[in-house]
């Protein structure tokens, strides 16, 4: 119980510190651009119907998809406990090599370049 109260003291500073670090380091000079409520960079007057580029959401698939993909890693360090912890290794490994070869796959592409 000693333990859980001292890891608690010391995420509880840390948390505090770090909050208190960037109030104090952060610097805040509001513009009109920044006061604005349309903050998208999109002129709030014309059509709200403007195309996206196919680009912007190629992007974003790629994101969620690696974002899935730490979700799905997430557990590897229990699986230390389980009684065959080499299996589940195993699919991690194989999970990460398609995903690297989906990268590779993409670059060679070109699908990561925003610019055309």
């Amino acid at each position: 119980m000693n333990v859980m109260i001292s890891m608690m003291t010391i995420a509880l500073t840390l948390s505090i510190i770090l909050m208190l670090l960037n109030y104090w380091l952060t610097l805040m000079k509001p513009d009109n651009e920044k006061l604005s409520p349309y903050e998208c960079g999109f002129d709030p007057l014309e059509s709200a119907h403007l195309p996206f580029s196919i680009r912007f959401f190629l992007v974003a698939i790629l994101f969620l998809l690696f974002d899935l993909e730490i979700a799905l890693l997430l557990p590897l360090p229990w699986a230390v406990q389980l009684p065959h912890p080499t299996h589940t290794f195993l699919w991690a490994l194989i999970i990460l090599f398609l995903l690297t070869l989906g990268l590779i796959y993409e670059w060679v592409q070109g699908g990561l370049e925003w610019a055309e």
